[in-house]
């Protein structure tokens, strides 16, 4: 009896193994909002459609080009109760610009569309009067959040989370993912990634630091660096290359200098950090392309959470690169 109650067991042991998913990687790519995203993970299930749940509910929080966003009510100034993904945003950005002296300011939205780069687009020449009239209602010391509601010291006050939106994005899907117990994942969103563990080979996620090279079409795949991660990591690069205009023989970049409302004139081309989370990443990148080299120095000093790898231009006008010490295990020999 005993020896038929074992086998009974076993039997149904090895049936419930055979009716249990098998662990594989999958990949979905999306383009079907603002920005594209792809997601490679290792699951026994699809989690597709709970991914794009996250995506949505990202944009409705921080997508300042859709009118019904929290954003935009924010904006306009309606009476609206924001919710943990703008929370968490929020606090993240105020965070940075006090690290940084500013030099991360997510109030700069009216610099940002005077130039023609934000969510609203205006015609007027930019001149210094301009700049200085917008300044009056420019400083992240001049919004707070309490209570879940936006506190402007200035209703004319105005948000743009761009320089943290793809890596808050990259960080929500990270959280999904965890939350059902997936160790192996990379996340990318509009060129900012989140990592944790290794990729299909079981070796490091390879991650490509392209040349920063004239590319407004995006077609420029040629690569400085590869960055190895093999872990939880976010990265992001930040570089003027891909979004500006001329404009009377000049360039203006996207990047815009709080302190000055112009775009930043650092020697900088492009500027990638490595950060535990993505939405840091992502912000820190930022900062550096307003900062420049010396001022890098001193922030991966002060955080040695971070790592970063710069390319600027020198005197004769050559690519050049720079890191700080902590980037070196991750780059690929």
């Amino acid at each position: 009896m005993k020896q038929i109650t074992t086998a009974i067991t076993l039997l149904i042991a090895i049936v419930l193994i055979g009716c249990t998913p098998r662990k594989e990687f999958r990949e979905m790519v999306c383009y079907e909002l603002h920005t594209p995203y792809s997601v490679k993970y290792e699951a026994s299930q699809n989690l597709e459609n709970e991914i794009r749940q996250v995506m949505r509910d990202y944009y409705h929080a921080i997508n300042p080009f859709d009118s019904t966003s929290i954003i935009a009510h924010v904006n306009r100034n309606e009476d609206i109760a924001v919710d943990s993904i703008f929370t968490m945003v929020f606090n993240k950005a105020m965070q940075v610009a006090e690290a940084t002296d500013g030099a991360l300011d997510v109030t700069c939205a009216p610099y940002i569309n005077a130039w023609g780069f934000g969510f609203k687009t205006d015609s007027t020449t930019v001149t210094q009067q301009l700049l200085d009239s917008l300044s009056q209602y420019v400083g992240y010391n001049k919004v707070a959040l309490i209570d879940n509601k936006v506190i402007k010291q200035d209703p004319r006050v105005m948000l743009n989370f761009s320089a943290l939106g793809d890596g808050c994005a990259c960080d929500l899907i990270a959280g999904l993912l965890d939350s059902h117990g997936i160790e192996n994942y990379m996340i990318e969103v509009g060129g900012e990634v989140r990592t944790a563990g290794h990729n299909s080979r079981g070796s490091a996620w390879h991650i490509g630091i392209v040349t920063p090279e004239d590319d407004p079409d995006g077609n420029n795949n040629n690569l400085q660096a590869i960055a190895m991660l093999d872990g939880r990591y976010g990265l992001a690069t930040s570089g003027n290359y891909r979004n500006f205009y001329e404009r009377n023989g000049r360039k203006y970049g996207h990047t815009i200098n709080p302190a000055t409302g112009y775009p930043a004139e650092q020697d900088v081309l492009s500027a990638t950090v490595i950060a535990p989370t993505t939405i840091e990443a992502d912000a820190y990148a930022t900062a550096l392309m307003v900062m420049g080299r010396e001022k890098a120095r001193t922030i991966a000093a002060e955080h040695e959470e971070l790592a970063y790898y710069l390319i600027y231009i020198d005197e004769n006008d050559s690519i050049r690169t720079e890191q700080s010490p902590s980037f070196d295990k991750f780059l690929k020999k």
